[in-house]
């Protein structure tokens, strides 16, 4: 992969990491003790029962939106470990170069388009 490509996949993981994790800032709250770990917030809206039903919708919404942006943010990085590493845009499986076109869609591709579509037929 040239320069170029590098930078500018560099670029777009680093803003990816900077909206996940102001979405994330959105719901939940960082967990004190694990700095990778988000929690999210049971809002209290009210005391009546429609009051408690909607906090409680809300909230189990919320928890599956942490979880989502928290792998996203995982993913991302991973991405910008592996390019501080120097082994970035390597598939995992088979140690060959992943296409630059596929990295350009999907920056946080750790497999190259012929190993996942082996993995995702077994």
């Amino acid at each position: 992969m040239n320069k170029q490509d590098l930078a500018e996949i560099k670029e777009k993981l680093l803003a990816e990491k900077i909206n996940l994790e102001t979405e994330l800032d959105k719901i939940a709250k960082k967990n004190p003790h694990n700095p990778n770990d988000y929690e999210a917030q049971f809002e209290n809206v009210g005391d009546d029962e429609e009051d408690s039903t909607s906090e409680v919708v809300e909230y189990g919404l919320n928890l599956t939106l942490e979880k989502t942006l928290e792998k996203s943010l995982k993913d991302v990085k991973k991405s910008l470990e592996r390019i501080e590493k120097g082994d970035y845009g390597v598939c995992k499986y088979c140690k060959q170069e992943i296409d630059p076109k596929r990295l350009k869609a999907r920056p946080t591709s750790s497999a190259c388009i012929a190993c996942k579509t082996k993995l995702k037929s077994m």
